[in-house]
């Protein structure tokens, strides 16, 4: 049972970065599609970004199209999110997953944005 852990989250103010990381220790994450999500205060939890395993192929909501981008480095497993322009109904906690057939959810890390 694979593990996703989340971490790079915190405190920040509107207009600021964050550099989101994940780690996903997969033999073969290099074939996955792989996505962030996030659940907001109140809300379901939504897909915001994905990105095929070659990379070629990024979905973005529109709702983060602009400030959020995606990479991944998959000889190292690894999967990033980095938010720029931060907004207050950014506030939420972030996982990544799967894009398909999302499992095995890992805690998340928080991410809020306040003045």
């Amino acid at each position: 049972q694979v593990r996703l852990v989340e971490s790079g989250g915190g405190l920040v103010h509107p207009g600021e970065s964050l550099r989101l990381s994940c780690v996903a220790p997969l033999t073969n994450f290099k074939l996955k599609a792989m996505a962030w999500y996030r659940q907001r205060p109140g809300n379901e939890r939504e897909l915001i970004i994905s990105m095929t395993g070659d990379s070629m192929e990024i979905t973005v909501d529109r709702s983060v199209k602009g400030r959020f981008t995606m990479s991944r480095d998959n000889a190292k497993t690894t999967a990033s999110l980095q938010m720029n322009d931060l907004k207050p109904e950014d506030t939420a906690v972030y996982y990544c997953n799967f894009h398909v057939n999302p499992r095995n959810w890992g805690q998340g890390t928080q991410v809020t944005v306040s003045a």
